[in-house]
């Protein structure tokens, strides 16, 4: 059976230049999968039409009147805006049209918006937002990533569940190592949520490692590092600035005279190799993981490659079915729940 990915078409920065673009290309190397383009039909028919692509029949088009912008409040973009395309893509995955969403659009829109209109699985308070991040010896899903800012211990072993389940369909990992994110690897280090959080794990019956410390991510300690979204969004950010200017102090260096301009020339090779294995666009798709349905967040300036990574991520998590096998996990493990509030349309 094919899978079809809704696809928000109008959001993030560049919308349809990216987004059609991306999917067209992502259908041309996916024989089995679908795309369903939610957004105004105009400019993007127009997109598939300019394209050309010999995968353009696998695209469909389904009309939305509204958008939500980057700047927009969730609460705001929940209540007022139900024709949006965002909206309109996660109600196609509700209603068994699509098996994924994808989108680069507004974040707090798209948690808000799936929160309510998917619902979170038995077991799960609130939704967190997983990605990768490349290791010395090759990835680590790093969750909660910047959706939920205060968190009780019992919410941070669901997220060690969640991850736990993720990594083991996506990476084929038997029972993946889960590490707490700390600022220390003893026990008496952290806050008391933390230290109980802590202890939680170590009751679970999950491969848990024990604390780890920021170097930890990189290093590639653990197959899954669990955190509060606060710690774990500052902890992101920092990553993608250092990156970012590590980068830049190469190109300087290598373009300050002409002898080095000349030497970079030799280091083409290993530069390009280099770039490639640290290039964010590769890693990029986070999941809201949690929820009764698969919700892929892309970032909002992603280019044509980096969002085909995010289709790339939907359609594996679809194929493997990991929502499946997290509401199995959940189920054996009779995680403990917090009470929340209920969210309003």
């Amino acid at each position: 059976m094919p899978i079809t990915i809704a696809v928000d078409a109008m959001g993030g920065d560049h919308g349809p230049p990216v987004t059609v673009a991306a999917s067209l290309r992502f259908l041309e190397e996916t024989p089995d999968a679908a795309i369903i383009l939610v957004g105004l039909e105009q400019p993007l028919n127009s997109a598939i039409a300019a394209a050309r692509s010999p995968a353009a029949s696998r695209a469909s088009v389904h009309a939305a009147s509204e958008m939500i912008e980057m700047h927009e409040a969730p609460a705001d973009a929940l209540r007022r805006k139900k024709d949006s395309s965002m909206r309109i893509a996660i109600n196609l995955v509700k209603d068994g049209t699509a098996q994924a969403c994808v989108s680069a659009g507004n974040t707090g829109a798209l948690m808000a918006i799936s929160r309510f209109v998917l619902k979170t699985l038995p077991g799960i308070d609130r939704p967190a937002i997983a990605s990768q991040l490349p290791t010395r010896t090759g990835v680590t899903t790093a969750l909660d990533l910047g959706a939920n800012v205060n968190c009780t211990p019992e919410q941070l072993l669901q997220f060690a569940v969640m991850g736990s389940a993720l990594v083991a369909a996506i990476d084929g990992i038997e029972r993946p190592s889960v590490g707490l994110l700390n600022i220390g690897e003893e026990e008496i280090k952290g806050n008391e949520i933390v230290k109980q959080a802590a202890e939680l794990l170590k009751s679970s019956d999950l491969n848990f490692h024990g604390n780890v410390e920021g170097d930890d991510i990189y290093k590639g300690t653990t197959d899954v590092v669990v955190c509060d979204g606060f710690v774990g969004n500052v902890a992101l950010k920092t990553s993608e600035g250092l990156a970012r200017m590590l980068a830049d102090f190469l190109r300087e260096e290598f373009t300050r005279n002409p002898l080095r301009k000349l030497l970079a020339l030799f280091a083409l090779p290993t530069l390009n190799a280099f770039r490639r294995r640290v290039d964010p666009r590769r890693y990029n798709g986070a999941t809201l993981i949690g929820l009764k349905g698969i919700v892929v967040k892309s970032h909002g300036g992603a280019d044509a490659l980096a969002f085909r990574y995010a289709l790339k991520k939907a359609y594996a998590e679809s194929t493997q079915r990991v929502l499946e096998r997290i509401e199995q996990r959940l189920a054996a493990m009779a995680v403990p729940v917090t009470p929340v509030g209920p969210v309003d349309a």
